[in-house]
């Protein structure tokens, strides 16, 4: 089957400390301090062989993700940008869906032709994070496409337990849209995670504001949408995002960029009354620049919520955390609190509509040409099609 792998030179920075786990399974936990040199190739590779528990997946769409750009760009001493777990080679891709092909003798939630999305995170279930049901904070996970074998491939293998049925979706959408669609709730979930787990949800009414809007700040702008927030208030420095962001529900948007002598907190202080928003959610990876902006215009108990991730720290004002009774919640992944399930319940009732973040789609052959062009950061979500 013809695959994307993408593979870089094991080379530790002088400064980072391998634990001995690294240095046993060459597999690194923060990728930017040690992959070196990245090469990505379109590729004959075997068709994987599936366990009994397993089922083999026909991929129809994978969308690209902002850490398979990462992988992709470097830094001036050529190492990756992304910073999370890695082992290489790897068949990249995580956000996808597809038809399962085949199943293992101990399959029973699943048959041959069903439609399915899947979670990108490979929980274990067993160690005390998973057992305590934090199982986007396992400690033994793998990251699909990241640091084992991913989608951007004709065929992989998954656990049927990271399997949701999408069959419900051939109700509203065509076979070739439920799977585009499909490959958008994996993106989602993370926002949903952080809006209604992590964050806890918010009021009907309340206002949102969402700093940076590649697809899971739009994920954010659709379910605040649909939640029943009264005003969505975005910030992005990309023209052609905001006019999606807009597109999907957001009242107010901004170009970070052309704001003058204005700040973003200002911003929320006047379109807020000077109440402050009561739900800000950090989706730009730009935390030193975003978080202070958004301490200054939180309502009181106001929350911030931590989407984004960026590789340096960043200046907290604690006591406005206190005088206002505010908090901060970072949140990571999609899997458990039935997060898959509720969105495709929301899709399939035409309650959630996030088709609008699909603004270019590519076929496997061209994979390399839209890993290319997600760097550009123009589009929402970018689609490559099997």
């Amino acid at each position: 089957m013809k695959a994307l792998v993408v593979n870089a030179e094991w080379m530790p920075k002088k400064n980072y400390p391998l634990t001995d786990d690294e240095k046993v399974r060459k597999r690194a936990l923060i990728g930017s301090q040690v992959w070196r040199d990245p090469h990505f190739e379109l590729k004959d590779v075997s068709t994987p062989n599936i366990s009994d528990n397993e089922v083999l997946i026909r991929v129809k769409a994978c969308g690209i993700c902002g850490s398979d750009t990462h992988l992709y760009e470097t830094d001036k001493e050529g190492y990756i940008i992304f910073s999370g777990l890695t082992k290489l080679p790897s068949i990249l891709g995580h956000e996808f869906s597809g038809v399962v092909e085949k199943t293992g003798s101990k399959v029973r939630g699943l048959k041959i032709g069903d439609k399915v999305a899947v979670e990108s995170i490979m929980w274990c279930g067993i160690c005390q994070p998973c057992r305590s049901g934090a199982l986007n904070q396992c400690s033994n996970i793998e990251l699909m496409g990241l640091s084992c074998d991913g989608a951007f491939a004709q065929y992989v293998a998954v656990n049927e337990r990271y399997c949701w049925k999408v069959n419900d979706l051939e109700n509203i959408y065509s076979d070739d849209a439920v799977f585009d669609i499909s490959a958008l709730i994996e993106p989602v979930g993370c926002a949903y995670n952080g809006i209604f787990i992590a964050g806890g949800g918010f009021n009907p009414g309340a206002t949102v504001v969402v700093y940076g809007v590649g697809p899971i700040g739009l994920g954010a702008v659709a379910l605040s949408k649909t939640a029943g927030a009264s005003k969505i208030i975005v910030f992005d420095k990309i023209g052609e995002r905001l006019k999606i962001a807009k597109d999907m529900g957001a009242d107010f948007v901004f170009n970070i960029e052309e704001l003058g002598e204005q700040k973003p907190g200002e911003i929320v202080m006047e379109l807020t009354d000077g109440g402050g928003a009561e739900v800000q959610i950090e989706a730009a990876g730009a935390a030193p620049l975003t978080i202070p902006e958004m301490e200054k215009s939180l309502s009181a108990n106001g929350e911030i919520i931590y989407l984004g991730r960026a590789a340096t720290t960043t200046p907290v004002y604690l006591d406005v955390l206190v005088s206002g009774a505010n908090k901060i919640v970072g949140s990571r992944g999609h899997s458990g609190y039935g997060i898959f399930p509720y969105i495709i319940k929301l899709i399939a009732s035409g309650k959630l509509n996030i088709g609008g973040m699909i603004t270019a789609k590519y076929h496997l052959e061209n994979v390399l040409d839209a890993i290319k062009a997600s760097t550009k950061r123009a589009d929402g979500k970018i689609l490559v099609n099997m």
